[in-house]
């Protein structure tokens, strides 16, 4: 079993961005309306460690909601309206989400078949008790955005493909997503550059591979 913190900040991100559409917030996001003491705990009550299909899953059932994060931690927690305000909610949240990220690593713990991989910032895993630490470096930091550039490309053009698939089709569908995700992030000043530089990589690339 595989966990990451990213998509438990990920999944309060989603239900705050989703309390604040319900509310009429204009400019989408606003974090003293959404993140109250109130609304976190709320936030916190809509989500549940369980099993589900015979493996642990974190479930989203709030505001609408009825999600498992294994479906949708590579398309609506990589959405824009998450991405963008994720460091602010992440700000607001750090006990909130490491004190359920210990709770679900003692209830996947107590299986003797289970062995859990919890994956996440330093600053936030060294909150839970456990005598096994590793660190991992990355070389090149655009990397992360070309990741998760590739996770959204991947997630969106699966959906679009149609049967038979084969690898002009891929390409074409391939152009298409990356199009719409460039001109999406475009729009959203706030969102990060190293993100959009790598989308605009991608684009290259493909342009360069359908070249030859």
């Amino acid at each position: 079993v595989t966990w990451s913190n990213g998509n438990i900040f990920r999944s309060v991100t989603l239900l705050a961005a989703t309390w604040c559409e319900q509310n009429g917030i204009e400019n989408g996001f606003d974090q003293d309306k959404a993140l109250t003491k109130e609304n976190l705990e709320d936030f916190m009550s809509m989500l549940a460690f369980t099993k589900y299909q015979g493996q642990f899953d974190t479930r989203i059932r709030g505001l609408g909601l009825e999600l498992y994060v294994s479906q949708v931690q590579n398309t609506e927690l990589k959405s824009p309206k998450v991405s963008k305000n994720i460091p602010t909610v992440a700000q607001f949240t750090q006990g909130e989400v490491i004190t359920f990220a210990a709770n679900a690593v003692q209830t996947m713990g107590k299986d003797e078949n289970i062995v859990v991989l919890l994956e996440g910032r330093e600053q936030t895993v060294n909150y839970v008790r456990t005598p096994h630490r590793f660190t991992l470096t990355l070389s090149d930091d655009t990397l992360i955005g070309k990741r998760r550039a590739a996770q959204r490309l991947m997630a969106a053009a699966i959906k679009q493909l149609p049967e038979p698939v084969n690898d002009a089709k891929v390409l074409e569908v391939f152009d298409t997503q990356l199009k719409t995700m460039v001109d999406e992030i475009e729009v959203q000043p706030s969102t990060t550059n190293n993100y959009l530089f790598c989308l605009k990589w991608f684009s290259g690339a493909n342009n360069t591979a359908t070249a030859k």
